[in-house]
């Protein structure tokens, strides 16, 4: 595992020490922002949501039209380069903010650059390594992004308690490795010479759409499957609550599930690279079963916390390993439209799961919230493993390969 650690490009280390940047800064100010908006600027609750909703929904259509966008072009680094860019310099909005209004449009764009970069990002993961090493690849991307995702709001609570509740102190001091994110993406990565031959005309053509193999749309609707079994992160901080977490501490659950996510994310990347993917998808269904029926009976914090390491467990161990099928399974000169189908069909699953569980939540309680993430599990996993065919798509290479 350290020996494939050490033979991964220059290159993949450094996407995913933009990711983490990119994450810490987003963190900073994502943790904070509800509080800011209601407290400081006086929002509603239903705005908060309706603006994140927005924002969220806009990044999921823009995956699709950038991804294609950089088969078409046959240039992966610079779509990435503009996507990070432009979520970096919305930071100094959020510190200049007036009004809801403002915070609405900084959101947006910020969202907006997190659609333009994703999708070219993971394709471009994928030109530069070898099938056997994409899953490490994608992996180790995985794992030093959610080193972000925890870092980020571990400094905004140390800075509040040192800046007595000065949020925007703290967002400007986000602009910093939001911008060095973007400069070690401009000079640290190189794209790969033969990328710029692959130009399939139109990549959302009848004819290139017909070249996404089977294999690849079943990824895409086995993905999207398996996100509806598993609902937005929300709900873990709002269970932690429920069983009597001070309000003060509630975000260091999200803290603990990615320090489980980021530590899981690379080993099981590299797993992913030495057996057959469907099974180790299966794997992580029965570990998400698993999270949701000890969160359903949690009533104390050692049970939360169980629940929720099991549940970073599960991240760590599909989140990668998704993203290695889709490229596993789709021809080199359209990874970026394939990418963008895939993120946005997994998205619109989790606005769906999500919906239904606050539901759940509201007219039963939280426990059926979580019975009813594991009874669908429960259903993905019969389903994945009774399936007609069952591709090892490890062994099916694309034209180029």
């Amino acid at each position: 595992m350290l020996k494939t650690l050490r033979q991964l490009p220059k290159s993949i280390w450094i996407l995913g020490f933009v990711s983490m940047l990119t994450d810490i800064s987003s963190e900073m100010i994502h943790s904070l922002l509800p509080l800011f908006m209601v407290g400081t600027l006086g929002a509603s609750t239903l705005t908060v949501g309706v603006i994140e909703g927005f924002s969220e929904g806009m990044a999921m259509v823009i995956k699709v039209f950038s991804g294609s966008l950089s088969d078409y072009l046959g240039k992966r680094k610079w779509l990435a380069v503009i996507g990070y860019a432009m979520s970096a310099f919305t930071k100094p909005l959020f510190a200049l903010a007036p009004s809801v209004g403002f915070i609405f449009t900084a959101r947006l764009a910020d969202r907006i650059g997190k659609g333009i970069r994703g999708a070219p990002r993971d394709a471009l993961i994928a030109d530069i390594t070898s099938p056997e090493s994409r899953g490490a690849a994608f992996g180790l991307r995985q794992a030093l992004d959610t080193v972000g995702a925890f870092i980020g709001p571990l400094i905004a609570v140390g800075l509040m308690l040192l800046w007595a509740n000065d949020f925007r102190k703290i967002f400007w001091v986000a602009v910093l490795p939001a911008m060095l994110a973007v400069a070690l993406l401009m000079f640290g990565v190189v794209e790969t010479d033969q990328q710029g031959k692959r130009k399939p005309g139109n990549p959302v053509s009848r004819h290139n759409l017909r070249r996404l193999s089977f294999n690849y749309w079943w990824v895409v609707v086995v993905g999207a499957v398996f996100t509806l079994a598993r609902f937005s992160e929300a709900f873990l901080i709002l269970r932690a609550h429920q069983v009597g977490v001070p309000v003060a501490l509630v975000p260091l659950v999200m803290v603990a599930m990615n320090v489980v996510y980021a530590a899981c994310a690379y080993p099981f990347g590299h797993l992913s690279d030495k057996v057959n993917r469907v099974y180790l998808l299966a794997a992580g269904l029965l570990v998400l079963i698993m999270a949701d029926l000890v969160l359903a009976y949690s009533t104390n914090w050692g049970a939360l916390l169980l629940g929720v390491a099991l549940w970073g467990v599960h991240m760590g161990m599909t989140q990668g390993l998704l993203a290695a099928m889709v490229a596993a399974t789709a021809p080199a000169d359209l990874r970026g439209t394939a990418f963008g189908i895939f993120y946005l069909m997994s998205g619109i699953a989790l606005l769906t799961a999500s919906t239904v569980a606050g539901m759940l939540w509201d007219s039963y309680g939280a426990a059926y919230t979580f019975y009813a993430g594991a009874g669908f599990c429960l259903l993905t996993l019969i389903a994945l493993l009774t399936a007609p065919r069952l591709p090892d798509e490890k062994v099916e290479k694309t034209d180029d390969e």
